[in-house]
């Protein structure tokens, strides 16, 4: 775990009708992420997060881009310990040792040398990338009851401490079958929350993830979505509306997109045959 707070303490002013008071406040921490590997020494990527769950996001990151593909690939994750680096931004590098042997593109990585918080890699992907890689469509017969999904963004706003107290995080979140709770991830960038949260599963070995949820906060993208294919997760919840690749990967991949997850009431873009109940 970094060091680094995941929400800072600032001065500000609220202004209602005629009044104005000024107050302490919580605001969420924002600070870049420098993924270097050891051997040979280059940086993979470098991206704007939340500090907190530092070794889950990299585990993460290098499992949707296709770098590692099990807990044994990465031989040793360790923060920064460069004495030339000053003391507070070694908390913002993490170097990366990988198994001995184990080569992959640096090319397909290039496009991730500046990875922003809030959209990755925007259009700058396509479904192509994953076929590519040989990633098989989603083949788990996993379904569930409409009103497990009915429950699931309750338990993921509920769960959301930092967004609590700041309100300004995403969060993505993993359930079991029977719709409990198992695991959540907040980070200021939604491409962040999903590494952190695949990225702990890669760790204790539990992927793929062929009878799981994930839900997320906000909207579903491309990425969002090729991060979950790519998990085995078989059915993607989010607050908001799918963008039409989000939509058109889900039909490639065989996932169930739900969007629009509000109180009893959700859409379905692709897979609905994994809701029971509904013909």
């Amino acid at each position: 775990m970094s060091a680094t707070k995941s929400k800072t303490k600032s001065q500000i002013w609220t202004i209602e009708g005629n009044k104005i008071r000024s107050r302490s406040d919580d605001i969420t921490t924002e600070e870049p992420l420098e993924i270097r590997l050891v051997s040979p020494a280059q940086t993979l990527a470098v991206t704007m997060r939340t500090p907190g769950a530092d070794f889950d996001l990299v585990a993460g990151f290098l499992y949707s881009e296709g770098v590692i593909t099990s807990r044994e690939d990465i031989a040793k994750m360790s923060y920064c310990v460069d004495p030339d680096v000053d003391g507070e931004q070694r908390q913002n590098i993490i170097n990366v040792a990988l198994k001995r042997g184990l080569t992959f593109d640096f090319k397909r990585l290039e496009r991730h040398f500046f990875t922003s918080s809030a959209c990755g890699v925007c259009g700058k992907a396509s479904i192509e990338s994953l076929k590519m890689r040989e990633i098989p469509p989603i083949s788990s017969d996993f379904n569930v009851k409409p009103e497990i999904i009915y429950n699931l963004s309750e338990q993921l706003q509920l769960a959301q401490g930092l967004f609590s107290a700041t309100g300004g995080l995403h969060a993505a979140a993993l359930f079991d079958e029977s719709g409990k709770l198992l695991k959540l991830r907040e980070d200021v960038g939604r491409h962040n929350a999903l590494d952190k949260l695949i990225g702990s599963s890669v760790l204790t070995d539990d992927l793929p993830l062929a009878h799981h949820i994930v839900m997320v906060s906000g909207r579903s993208s491309f990425e969002i979505l090729q991060k979950c294919i790519v998990a085995g997760v078989p059915i993607l919840c989010a607050v908001s509306a799918p963008s039409s690749l989000a939509v058109e990967m889900a039909q490639a991949f065989n996932i169930t997109l739900i969007g629009f997850l509000r109180g009893l009431r959700f859409n379905v873009y692709s897979g609905i045959e994994r809701i029971e109940s509904v013909f």
